[in-house]
């Protein structure tokens, strides 16, 4: 079984050495870079299952490479951030990051968030019209939506509809509580922990996101409840 391949992007060659060596450590292969346009080129032709990515970097920055690397690419991406840099995950979220860790970090604990996107990210096939395969796992099923927990898939019209981890898991919440009201608060303990309690922007982005993706239905829909927050609506 081919190795998973990870990009690490930082500038500081002592911390990309030591997740590397890690990350290696934990079978994975990797491959580093320490500025942004080196990045963007590694992203297409090392093709990382994963990249590990600082934000701050000499000449074009993580978010910049971000949105380079989105235009393309699904992979999922982890920004690293020092502490005390001015860092806006919100920004990173609406850019295509999957997750964030800031600097200095506990290695397990990298390791760690490494193998939770990785699980939960599925790179899906490009939208086509198929045959619904029956159905595994967790799931919820209405007329043309099918969303998998368990495969981290979505079936949307009769396509699979590419979205990261946590948008499926928002999405797969909001449907398995039908009519079911949750504040943003809710929404970002129940997805998101506790890291993001107050950070309901981010609640707001992925709802967006979502809806950019799946349109209303006549049998039910993403609704907003004003001054509240948002729920599944069934009719």
């Amino acid at each position: 079984m081919d190795k998973q391949k990870i990009l690490i992007v930082d500038d500081d060659t002592n911390i990309a050495e030591l997740i590397s060596l890690y990350l290696m450590k934990e079978c994975y292969d990797t491959k580093i870079v320490d500025n942004g346009e080196d990045a963007i080129t590694a992203a297409a032709e090392y093709k990382p299952d994963l990249i590990l990515l600082d934000l701050m970097l000499p000449g074009v920055d993580g978010y910049e490479v971000c949105r380079t690397v989105r235009k393309d690419s699904q992979v999922p991406i982890i920004m690293l951030s020092a502490k005390g840099e001015v860092f806006d995950k919100v920004l990173g979220l609406e850019l295509g990051a999957d997750d964030y860790i800031i600097k200095p970090f506990d290695t397990k604990e990298m390791v760690a968030r490494v193998r939770a996107v990785l699980r939960r990210y599925k790179s899906a096939p490009e939208p086509e019209e198929a045959d619904v395969p029956e159905q595994v796992g967790e799931y919820v099923s209405y007329p043309d939506l099918i969303i998998n927990q368990t495969n981290y898939a979505v079936i949307y019209m009769g396509n699979v509809v590419e979205m990261p981890p946590k948008e499926l898991e928002l999405f797969y919440f909001l449907a398995s509580h039908p009519n079911q009201v949750f504040t943003r608060e809710q929404l970002l303990d129940h997805i998101w922990g506790y890291e993001y309690i107050g950070d309901t922007r981010t609640v707001d982005v992925h709802i967006k996101r979502l809806r950019e993706k799946i349109k209303d239905h006549p049998s039910w829909s993403l609704s907003t409840v004003w001054g509240v927050g948002y729920k599944f609506a069934v009719y």
